[in-house]
């Protein structure tokens, strides 16, 4: 993913512009406009910590929210530091179909790719 491809935020979550037009896809098949992206950093996997991608039409106390071109993201307070320049896009070739999480704050990960340390 390269500095052209990604919508960038100094101090939050990156969002390739892949990733952008596939959330947007998805919230249109949803047929709702009170859904934002949620990311969160959870107990579990093998490293230690997961990740998890899913919409949310809560507003949680502390919640960090970033816009990129009309895709709202939000992440919950105790996640966020996890998740500080972390960068998601969407990969879609005959080998893998799915986000990817880039996280520059992961000291080891799995080789899935869903768990970091």
């Amino acid at each position: 993913m390269s500095v052209s491809e990604q919508t960038a935020v100094s101090d939050g979550i990156i969002l390739s512009d892949a990733a952008v037009a596939k959330v947007k896809s998805l919230l249109e098949q949803e047929g709702r406009e009170d859904l934002a992206l949620r990311v969160a950093v959870q107990p579990g996997g093998c490293s230690g910590l997961r990740y998890q991608l899913f919409f949310d039409e809560r507003s949680l106390d502390g919640d960090v929210v970033k816009d990129y071109s009309g895709v709202k993201v939000v992440t919950d307070r105790m996640s966020a530091p996890y998740l500080g320049g972390a960068a998601i896009d969407f990969v879609d070739s005959i080998e893998k179909q799915g986000f990817t999480i880039d996280n520059p704050n992961a000291s080891n990960s799995c080789a899935c790719g869903d768990s970091f340390g």
